[in-house]
């Protein structure tokens, strides 16, 4: 998700009344990380409740970003993509951003990396942000996002309602693919789909799936159309190159930002949102979801809960650890969500004890941060990947400063 713009003079003051501010992974088996952040990292663990929160890295060489995707290829991570907030300008420009297509890699579990190639480099996938990476055999893939830019727009003076900028961003539905993150081929411009961001992604049975999105910008961010469409369309692909539409309306609401992980022999989809706002604030309930769903074969869908124990929320997580869901992070209008969720069956929850980061207020939590499910020497753990901590007062000269680029692991102790 991108933060909301629109009106923010006018909401700030209100939403910030309400705002409290503020070791070496091993290798993962192929059957079981090719979901990707999703991935069954081993059969078995230790208890939940004794995994712990550490700081793998302060502040990683890549930039503090979010919108960023990694995924684990043999022995090592790969970092690519996202966006990195820039100091305001007068007036602020809602979004402005650094959006890269760099590829970094890290061989110790995140604590050291190296950049393997530079963003903006001819012949490899465009810089975007709010995209998708999976892992399928020895190869990853990037999939869809958006290069997230505005222009400002000549308003006559005395014509209210006049925006002062308008969405100018490419929307991509191109796929490519790479062994090493250095050499990428790209296996078609046009999947099929429509270009889009905020989509999920996973694979299932060899396949690829990628499942609803968002394409154009909210109107909280750019006061102006072209209107935002989101997506409950699911489309599969065995190579990445040809696509098929599965179907054009799956039963769960269109949605951007939601998870989508393998489990079981299932293709689950979490959570999400239809819109950043509501009004009013703060009496209002924001367009988010916390309903759970899951499919054999992305046609035919069940619904497992209309309502998880975790709040409603888009830009989290959900990671798969020892046949059970983890979930945490994430947005919330008011306040970001500070608990964290495990489940065995995506219906009945239980809150694990602390808070992820292990975080003591709402504004550390982040959202938009990626988090992908590894082996290790204690058992399996969970990694996270920079994020965003931005609030809705773009007025404020700190704020373009609240974007990560931290390592942290939730591991046994």
């Amino acid at each position: 998700m991108i933060l909301p713009y629109a009106r923010a003079r006018r909401r700030a003051a209100l939403i910030l009344a309400f705002t409290v501010l503020p070791a070496a992974a091993a290798v993962t088996p192929a059957s079981a990380s090719d979901a990707g952040p999703s991935a069954n990292a081993a059969a078995s663990a230790p208890s939940l409740t004794s995994y712990r929160w550490t700081r793998v890295a302060a502040k990683a060489p890549w930039s503090a970003r979010a919108g960023l995707r990694v995924v684990e290829l043999g022995s090592r991570l790969y970092l690519m993509g996202g966006r990195t907030p820039r100091a305001p300008r007068t007036p602020p420009v809602p979004g402005d951003s650094d959006i890269f297509s760099d590829v970094w890699t890290s061989a110790d579990g995140g604590a050291t990396w190296k950049r393997l190639l530079a963003s903006g480099k001819a012949g490899v996938w465009a810089p975007r942000a709010y995209f998708q990476a999976v892992r399928r055999g020895n190869e990853m893939f990037v999939l869809g996002g958006q290069d997230y830019q505005v222009r400002p727009v000549p308003c006559p003076p005395g014509i209210p309602g006049c925006p002062p900028f308008a969405s100018s961003s490419q929307f991509f539905s191109d796929v490519w693919k790479s062994r090493d993150g250095v050499r990428w081929t790209r296996l078609t411009a046009d999947a099929g789909w429509a270009g889009r961001a905020g989509l999920s992604a996973a694979v299932l049975n060899g396949e690829i799936y990628v499942l609803g999105g968002s394409r154009n910008d909210d109107a909280a961010v750019i006061g102006g159309p072209p209107k935002r469409i989101y997506y409950n369309d699911v489309w599969k692909s065995a190579d990445g190159r040809r696509w098929t539409r599965v179907t054009a309306k799956a039963p769960w609401a269109p949605r951007a930002g939601g998870v989508a992980a393998v489990k079981d022999g299932y293709l689950w989809v979490l959570g999400g949102e239809r819109g950043f706002t509501c009004s009013p604030l703060p009496d209002c309930t924001p367009p988010y979801f916390n309903d759970v769903w899951r499919s054999r074969d992305g046609r035919r869908w069940e619904r497992v809960t209309a309502a998880a124990g975790w709040s409603a929320r888009p830009g989290h997580q959900c990671a798969v650890v020892s046949g059970r869901f983890v979930c945490f992070g994430g947005f919330g209008l008011l306040r970001n969500p500070t608990d964290q969720w495990s489940s065995r069956d995506g219906k009945r929850w239980t809150r694990l004890p602390g808070a992820p980061w292990n975080v003591t207020a709402p504004a550390a939590v982040k959202y938009d941060f990626d988090a992908i499910a590894v082996a290790g020497r204690t058992g399996p753990r969970i990694l996270t990947f920079g994020g965003d901590r931005e609030t809705f007062d773009f007025t404020d000269p700190e704020n373009y400063k609240r974007v990560d680029n931290d390592v942290w692991r939730f591991a046994p102790r």
